[in-house]
């Protein structure tokens, strides 16, 4: 009579384990490319891009990625982000790095989704792009920004609706976002949508 190893067979299970892993962010990466790829990301959600709420608001949106935006709607979109978050930054460990931040917001992998009112004129706009994060592919949020008129009008959850329609399309696991501990208003906002 003898014992039999176990040691053979948890390596062997670690292999396939890794084997799977390493195909699961291979695929992860797969989407994250073709996503990556698209010219006009528009048709995945163009039901969406359209919104009325019931203060005879009507907002449109388009899609562009960074290199296609007018300058003057890349330079609205960094006042509209230093006025909503320059002082939130300034009262965390990051603290305010305007040229960091024009960096982000300038890399070449971004996408915006910008909002205007009937009168073309500019009321919010999202930066996001895909990536993997954590070994997942994700459609990752980097800022959901709104002009004080607009806000509480239900356009910041269209917003979420459109990335999360943009997320499901190019086979992303979810959206993904940073909120600061410190915004009470984003907290409970993103929790309205359903974030955690």
């Amino acid at each position: 009579m003898g014992k039999k190893s176990t040691t053979g067979n948890k390596n062997k299970e670690k292999r396939q384990a890794r084997k799977l892993e390493q195909r699961r962010i291979a695929d992860g990466m797969s989407f994250v490319t073709s996503a990556n790829k698209l010219k006009d990301l528009s048709p995945l959600c163009q039901d969406l891009l359209v919104y009325n709420n019931l203060e005879s608001m009507e907002i449109n949106m388009c899609i562009q990625r960074v290199t296609e935006l007018d300058k003057d709607v890349l330079n609205w979109a960094i006042s509209l982000t230093e006025r909503n978050m320059k002082r939130l930054y300034e009262t965390c460990a990051w603290g305010w790095n305007k040229e960091r931040k024009v960096e982000e917001m300038t890399d070449d992998a971004a996408w915006y989704l910008i909002a205007r009112n009937n009168d073309n004129i500019l009321q919010a706009f999202s930066h996001f792009r895909f990536d993997m994060d954590f070994g997942e592919p994700v459609l990752y949020c980097y800022e959901v920004q709104i002009e004080e008129g607009g806000r509480r009008k239900g356009l910041g959850q269209r917003v979420m609706q459109v990335l999360e329609r943009l997320a499901r399309a190019t086979h992303m696991r979810c959206v993904r976002l940073t909120a600061l501990t410190h915004n009470p208003s984003a907290a409970a906002f993103f929790k309205a949508c359903g974030y955690k």
